[in-house]
Parts: structure tokens; C-alpha cells; sequence
């Protein structure tokens, strides 16, 4: 089809094939992650040169009870909170259902468990978002051939260990699969231990 204005052809759409979507996927979230890290830098440079600003000077002063922005100091999915949390969740169970438990699932057992709800397990989350995170990171064209070796070496291996230890996170939870369990453990600050 052509432009009747300019007579020059219509680009064709573009097209993605279904198997380079989760890449794309995991490209567009690294890249949200890189704004929002820009986004905290500029204000943080932002209040420096405010902190550095003499009287007299024509910059308009701030009132102190203004709201502060309302974007993360960080991409790690502790530091959020709402909506932004369960986005960040929502991908995360969608990386942990299709990529990482379909190649490194192994099976459950009682040195080995496993809790199919892992997402209410704080440690777990914090965890597999690290590692989520580095696999981003990782297994970008950017990272070099020797990337993904890397996030085996340095992330996956020492993550897993300590999510499936028979003291684990998940030592309460599924050691056989032909019983399913789940109960989350108590932690010191749910005795009254914390400092």
C-alpha cells in the first residue's frame, strides 16, 4: 500500500517470531531497570545541586513538605512496593514457570525441596530475583560468550543451593512430591528476637 501524499510505499510491519519474545521480553525489562537506575541518578545529582546552592542564587527553593518522586532507589524487587511489586513478581513467576524450573527444576526430595509457593516465601523472592536479575544481565548478547557460564558459575549454582538445602527456605515446605506442603517458617522477628 502506498502513502497517497509522498506515492512511496508503506514500511510492512514489523514481526516477531513467538520464539524471540521472551528475549525481547527480558531486553525491555532490562532496559525499564536502566531507566529507572538513570532516573535515581538525575536525583540524586538533582538534590547535590541543591545542597550546593548559595543564597542569592535564582534557583527556586523547594517547600520541605513536598512528596519525594515516587521512584524506586533500586530494581531490586524488595525495595518495591504496590503495583510495581506485583509487576515485578508477576515477571519474575513468569521466568521461574517457563525458564528456570524446566531446566533446573530437578526433582523434589527430602534433601531437595521445593515449594510450588515459593512466591510467599520472602527469601525466595529476594533470591530468585537476584538471580533473575544476573540472568538478564548474563545472557545478553552484551555480556560476551562467556556470560552465561558466568550466571552458572557465580548466581545459579549458589542460589539453588541455598533455596532447595534441606534447611532452606523451603525445609517446611514439599519433600516429596507425592505430598504437597506448604508452611512458611518463623523467623526471629516473628519471635520477638530481632534487634
Amino acid at each position: 500500500m502506498s502513502d497517497p501524499t509522498t506515492g512511496t510505499p508503506e514500511p510492512e510491519p514489523i514481526r516477531i517470531p513467538d520464539e524471540d519474545l521472551d528475549d525481547l521480553a527480558s531486553t525491555l525489562a532490562r532496559t525499564i531497570a536502566e531507566v529507572r537506575q538513570h532516573g535515581v541518578l538525575l536525583d540524586r545529582l538533582g538534590a547535590e545541586t541543591d545542597a550546593f546552592s548559595t543564597p542569592g542564587d535564582e534557583t527556586p527553593q523547594t517547600d520541605s513538605t513536598e512528596a519525594e518522586p515516587d521512584g524506586p532507589a533500586s530494581v531490586f524487587i524488595l525495595a518495591m512496593g504496590g503495583a510495581e511489586y506485583a509487576a515485578e513478581l508477576a515477571a519474575l513467576g513468569n521466568w521461574v514457570t517457563h525458564v528456570l524450573l524446566p531446566t533446573y527444576g530437578r526433582e523434589i526430595s527430602s534433601t531437595r525441596p521445593w515449594c510450588s509457593r515459593w512466591y510467599e516465601h520472602p527469601e525466595a523472592v529476594a533470591r530468585l530475583h537476584g538471580l533473575w536479575l544476573a540472568w538478564q544481565q548474563l545472557t545478553d548478547v552484551e555480556a560476551g560468550l562467556s556470560g552465561p557460564s558466568t550466571w552458572h558459575r557465580d548466581h545459579l549454582d549458589h542460589v539453588l543451593l541455598q533455596l532447595r538445602a534441606p534447611d532452606g527456605p523451603f525445609a517446611a515446605c514439599t519433600t516429596s512430591p507425592a505430598r504437597p506442603n506448604h508452611r512458611l517458617l518463623t523467623t526471629p522477628d516473628q519471635l520477638g528476637l530481632a534487634a
